[in-house]
């Protein structure tokens, strides 16, 4: 491990000093891929030289053990060599996690698409009280929202939005969100006091970028149309709407958030993009999960991953058994205490893989 440690720190290293380079600064592109690679290094670099420093500081306290000291001073030795000691254990587990296999796409800000499904009025109220959760919870870290596509109800809800989430590590928090949400809550309209259970399904796509997904305008058809509001009624009679249809896969994308159909158009192949790389990656880890399933699920949509219990405020993730009694700050937003155990979930079962 500390051999594979020093070569990451060597190379941290010469990307500093390429970096600096005139001719790579006048690339932009080479830029860009040396500065992701050096951000991508930094926190193991670091961890690696505070261990490195530790280890010398507790290879100089105990030469000390050796020198005649008083009672009082080799206690106080005694007891440095002991937190050193404790300090090195934590980073030697800090430098394992930092070096498991990371997923690319964890630095990437994402798309998230909300829909209520099952359970008509009650689950189009609960996909929008599953969008002001995550853009709370955005808000926590500084991340900007922007929203791409909303459908709403009559009654306050959305039956679809589709949203994006630009801050950095944005995909590598909210990816555990992909899955079947359900609630079980007394509606507002139930006289009878009844409880009803609701679904909403959340799909989370991380974005990608031109060079990760090959996509020609030749394969998209794109059509245009007038945008429609609530009711199906028009909401203007300029063709504005865009739907664009990438042919080679069947991937559909209708926009008209916008009154410009060049700006509808422009968020529509964002979204494109993002859910044909999302596929792609989809069949590749099929492929996977043939031979070994994730720690926390497939990821697939239709698993059920929460429920969020309001009579009883209490919120349960099937996938790792944890239960928590705080729905009402749940969802405001505060989801790091689940976020945090799936997390560690995903790390320990990959130790282990690497243990096997």
């Amino acid at each position: 491990m500390l051999e594979r440690l020093q070569s990451l720190e060597d190379r941290y290293d010469k990307l500093n000093e390429m970096l600096s380079d005139p001719e790579i600064v006048n690339d932009s592109t080479k830029l860009r891929e040396y500065s992701k690679e050096q951000a991508g290094l930094e926190d193991v670099v670091q961890a690696y030289r505070e261990y490195k420093d530790v280890t010398s500081q507790l290879k100089d306290a105990k030469e000390m053990l050796e020198d005649n000291l008083d009672e009082e001073m080799h206690e106080m030795v005694k007891l440095e060599i002991s937190e050193l000691n404790e300090n090195k254990t934590d980073l030697e587990e800090k430098m394992k996690i930092l070096l498991l296999p990371k997923d690319p796409n964890d630095d990437k800000n994402v798309f998230m698409e909300i829909r209520g499904a099952a359970g008509g009025d009650e689950a189009a109220l609960f996909a929008g009280d599953l969008y002001r959760m995550y853009s709370r919870y955005a808000e926590q870290y500084g991340w900007k929202i922007d929203v791409m596509e909303a459908s709403t109800t009559g009654v306050g809800g959305y039956k679809e939005i589709i949203f994006m989430i630009n801050g950095k590590g944005a995909y590598s928090r909210l990816k555990y969100e992909n899955g079947a949400h359900r609630v079980q809550r007394v509606p507002e309209t139930e006289s009878g006091g009844r409880i009803h259970t609701s679904t909403a399904t959340v799909a989370v796509l991380p974005e990608a970028e031109e060079v990760e997904v090959d996509i020609h305008e030749k394969d998209i058809r794109v059509d245009t149309f007038a945008s429609s509001g609530p009711g199906g009624q028009s909401v203007n009679t300029t063709m504005s709407a865009v739907r664009l249809t990438h042919e080679p896969t069947g991937v559909v994308v209708s926009i008209q958030d916008e009154k410009s159909q060049i700006k509808n158009k422009e968020k529509a192949m964002k979204v494109l993009r993002a859910r044909i790389y999302d596929m792609y990656q989809r069949e590749a880890q099929a492929e996977y999960d043939e031979t070994r399933k994730s720690a926390v699920g497939t990821g697939d949509r239709s698993e059920r991953i929460r429920t969020y219990n309001f009579p009883q405020n209490r919120v349960t993730d099937h996938r790792i058994g944890l239960t928590i009694q705080k729905l009402d700050q749940i969802l405001q937003g505060k989801l790091d205490e689940f976020i945090e155990a799936l997390l560690l979930e995903e790390q320990t079962k990959k130790l282990e893989q690497i243990g096997e």
